[in-house]
């Protein structure tokens, strides 16, 4: 959309007596475009807040002509010597001081639309405490007036340099160099908020960063002139222009973008280094000039008091493949390990800055140069709840060689105990082996007894058993003798008796001795020998088979 079509519509609205009329007005010259109607309607509340710094006549045009002023002319004391910088405030010229000294200074001319009286009584009771400060990393704010066309006008240090953010794109510098560069602007933050000077408008624009010899030194700039035109130059700049000023909104506070006037302390400032740290990182603001764009006036307050922006390392994952490359190349890292770089330390260090709620963010921009120092030296942050890993983590990285050292002796301590338990379990295993092969042996040698004791056993019961066989056999016989001796069979006896004497023979007396038949077989044969002849006569009988 352009934006002068808004501002045409804002300027013949605003020419209706009565707010009924400007809105039916409006309705139909919007016609149908809600997003322009939204638009005029943001400008025309604004209006009524802004007060003095509108025209007071309907009929007066705000003019967003460049100003009249041009190199040659002469201000005061100082003359213009060439335009060095444009911005939402106004354009930035060197010029030279004629009295009472000559130098070379910077002298910003701000736009028109404003009480100059007002801004330079302002600018004049800020004046004391400008003077007061003294900072390596500040560029000092000398001098201011009107000019002749009733333009205010600063007058500071000539400070030859570029944005920061320029300068670490256009030199590579990694991300560490950035933060490194980052901290003087801190401290310098620091010192003015000291001495009670609150900047209200850092961005990169006014943080410039210039050469003194082959080190670059970052020297902030415009301190005191947002406090001269009470911060309402944003909401006079968005009617005049809101395209060419829509950078300074996407620096801008919570508190700042409500514009109440209220809880504007040295947090705010806090809230934009915040800011520019994240576009150092990540090559852009946490709402994107376009997305503020977009949303009109009344949605940029929105999305700047409510909305939460996404975290650097969020950011940089959601980023279009040639833009996020870029970024990475800029930094000198592959893009992975720039993502993983975000993520921890400088995610916490940022989104603290950027909390809705001054109370929770850094107290002093002291505090955040310390955090920057602690994570760049590895140690523990303050932006998060610490843990026992996470500073055990930071102790690793802080005191590398020590713990390398340690690790390495630790791990030959770990190699050596390692190698003594191996040999101390091979030596158990090895005597539980032998243990178990003298058990077995001794239950090998317990067997072999125990079978040699088994057939000992069982031959002695064998032989019991024979024994009772033949015990038996003998008294069979000696009964069958009997038999036959009763039946004056003597032949039959005599057969019978001299086989049991051959048996009985054969198989020794001792076997028999203590058995009772065999005493009885011996009375048997001595009385069968005392009647031999007797029976010499008879037939024998067969034998017995």
């Amino acid at each position: 959309m352009n934006p002068l079509n808004a501002e045409q519509l804002f300027h013949e609205a605003l020419g209706l007596p009565s707010r009924e009329e400007r809105a039916a007005f409006l309705k139909g010259a919007c016609a149908g475009n809600a997003k322009l109607l939204q638009e005029v309607q943001g400008l025309l509340d604004l209006q009524e807040r802004a007060g003095d710094f509108l025209p007071s006549e309907p009929g007066d045009r705000v003019t967003i002509e460049l100003p009249a002023e041009a190199p040659g002319n002469d201000i005061g004391r100082y003359k213009l010597l060439q335009k060095i910088g444009e911005g939402g405030m106004g354009v930035v010229y060197m010029a030279e001081q004629v009295e009472p000294v000559v130098r070379k200074v910077a002298l910003k001319i701000i736009k028109l639309g404003m009480d100059t009286r007002q801004v330079v009584a302002r600018f004049e009771a800020e004046r004391q405490a400008l003077a007061m400060m003294d900072h390596p990393n500040i560029a000092r704010v000398l001098d201011g007036g009107s000019t002749e066309t009733g333009r205010p006008y600063f007058v500071m240090d000539l400070v030859r340099g570029i944005p920061i953010t320029e300068y670490c794109d256009k030199n590579h510098l990694s991300a560490r160099q950035r933060l490194e560069l980052f901290i003087p602007v801190c401290q310098a933050i620091q010192h003015a908020h000291q001495k009670g000077i609150i900047h209200r408008d850092i961005k990169p624009s006014n943080v410039l960063v210039t050469l003194h010899g082959s080190v670059a030194v970052p020297i902030v700039i415009d301190f005191g002139i947002a406090k001269a035109i009470n911060q309402r130059l944003t909401e006079k700049t968005l009617f005049t222009n809101f395209a060419q000023m829509i950078g300074t909104p996407a620096y801008m506070s919570p508190e700042q973008a409500e514009m109440s006037g209220l809880d504007i302390d040295t947090r705010t400032d806090l809230y934009s280094l915040g800011v520019l740290l994240y576009e150092l990182l990540t090559g852009t603001t946490p709402f994107s000039s376009k997305e503020l764009m977009e949303v009109g006036y009344a949605g940029m307050q929105r999305m700047i008091t409510e909305k939460e922006p996404p975290r650097p390392s969020a950011r940089l994952s959601t980023m279009q493949h040639a833009q996020r490359t870029a970024v990475a190349e800029n930094r000198k890292m592959d893009v992975h390990a720039l993502t993983r770089l975000f993520q921890g330390d400088l995610d916490w260090i940022v989104m603290k800055c950027l909390e809705k709620d001054p109370a929770r963010r850094y107290e002093t921009a002291n505090g955040l140069a310390a955090d920057i120092q602690r994570h760049i030296q590895n140690e523990p942050v303050t932006a998060r709840p610490p843990s026992a890993a996470y500073r055990f983590q930071k102790a690793i990285r802080r005191n590398r060689v020590a713990f390398a050292t340690g690790a390495i002796v630790a791990i030959s301590l770990v190699f050596g105990i390692t190698v003594s338990t191996w040999q101390a379990v091979r030596a158990t295993k090895a005597e539980r082996e032998q243990a178990r092969l003298r058990e077995g042996a001794e239950r090998a040698t317990a067997l072999e007894a125990a079978a040699r004791q088994a057939a000992v056993t069982a031959e002695n019961k064998a032989r019991e058993t024979e024994q009772g066989a033949q015990h038996e056999l003998y008294i069979a016989k000696m009964n069958l003798a009997q038999h036959a001796f009763e039946q004056n069979n003597v032949v039959r006896v005599r057969q019978i008796l001299d086989l049991q004497q051959a048996r009985f023979e054969a198989t020794s007396w001792k076997k028999y001795s203590k058995c009772p038949s065999a005493l009885a077989e011996m009375s048997l044969l001595k009385t069968t020998a005392a009647h031999e002849t007797d029976f010499s006569s008879e037939p024998k009988v067969p034998e017995d088979p």
